[in-house]
Parts: C-alpha cells; structure tokens; sequence
C-alpha cells in the first residue's frame, strides 16, 4: 500500500491499546536515536494505532546471508540494547528473570509445562540474574525479521519485545555476536527455555526445551 506516494505496511491484529502505545512509542524512540525500524505513520488526526491497525514505513533489503551481515546485526543489537536501558516493561509481559518466581506473563503460562521443564527453564534464566535489564527484540536470530542493504541494518517485527536482558537477543547464527563460550552457553540456554515457554506445548517448544540442559 501506499500512503501520501510512501510504500507502508499495514497491521492489524487485537493487541491492547496499553501494548500498540508501548511498542510505538519505542518505535519513534528508536528513529530518533538513529535505528532503521519501521516508524508508525500517524492518522490524519495524529493518532499511532486507531482499532488495533497501525501502517508503519516500508523498509527495502533482504535477510542476512553472510557472517558479515550477522555481525552488522548483533552491532545494531547493542545500540539497541544501549537506547533503552530503563525503559518500562511492555504492559503485561515478564521478564525471564521475573519468571523464577512469575507464573504467567503474557503468551507464558509455566503452569501449563512439566515440573521438570520449568526447574529446567528457570535454572537457565537464574544464570542471567543480576544483570543489566534493557529492551530485547525477542527474534532477531529469525532471517525474516531483519532487512539488510549496503548501507544499514533494520530491525522488523516487534511482536516479541520485551525488556529482559540482552544477551538474549545475543544468539546469533555462527556467534556473530562473539560471545565467549561461557557467555555463549549461559545466553543460549537462557534462550532455548524462553522459546520452550513463550510457545509452549507445540512441537518448536518441544524441541526447544531438549535443548535446556537438566538440572
């Protein structure tokens, strides 16, 4: 679609007044602080989301192929991580520290998983404790939510973000972060239980919580 001669992209869905006014606001909040994201094109009457549809500039580039593009990304990762220190939790959500002792939060429901799983997924996230909170992406390893040309990197689809800490947003194809192993392995296993628990029980969450390491 096109919206005053600019290419846009339309979204509809049923989230929360309080969520669309978070995920904006850090939208606009990242422009301004030199990120390429998809900034909200405001209504008529200068409204960011009107009935849970907001239209947001088209952004041009393919995924990331090669090592190179996946460094770009994890360095576009940190600044991202840098703007948002102090930023206030997305309404509703939790934290995966918040969920060594939290329930549910949002699409998290930890009562819905075995004992033996959550011990598993909470023993990985207890590693991250005490660490630096910031906004995290929440998918930045998936090749269809990043657009990379010569010249910048974009970040897309923010569905999944959060504030948590970074080093979840950290594991990338091939350790393009450059984690060391030690912080690698805490990062990945860290990881792997909150893809467990925010998809769980389809067969992608199965999967993933093998990857956690037993207790």
């Amino acid at each position: 679609m096109r919206v005053n001669g600019r290419l846009a992209v339309a979204r509809l869905g049923t989230r929360s007044d309080a969520d669309l006014r978070w995920e904006t606001e850090l939208i606009r909040h990242l422009d301004r602080g030199g990120l390429t994201v998809p900034v909200p094109i405001p209504t008529t009457d200068g409204r960011l989301f009107a009935d849970g549809l907001v239209v947001m500039a088209y952004l041009e580039g393919g995924p990331p192929e090669t090592q190179d593009d996946w460094r770009r990304v994890a360095d576009t990762l940190r600044e991202l991580h840098r703007l948002t220190r102090g930023w206030p939790q997305r309404p509703g959500w939790r934290s995966s520290t918040d969920l060594l002792h939290a329930e549910t939060g949002t699409k998290i429901d930890l009562g819905a998983m075995p004992a033996e799983g959550v011990a598993r997924c909470r023993a990985a996230w207890a590693r991250l404790a005490g660490r630096p909170a910031c906004v995290v992406h929440g998918n930045p390893a998936n090749p269809g939510n990043v657009r990379v040309t010569p010249h910048r990197v974009a970040l897309i689809d923010w569905d999944e973000a959060h504030v948590d800490v970074a080093d979840l947003d950290l594991v990338l194809p091939g350790n393009a972060a450059g984690l060391d192993g030690g912080a690698y392995d805490i990062a990945a296993q860290a990881s792997s239980a909150w893809e467990a628990a925010v998809s769980w029980d389809d067969d992608y969450a199965v999967r993933r919580l093998a990857e956690v390491r037993a207790v």
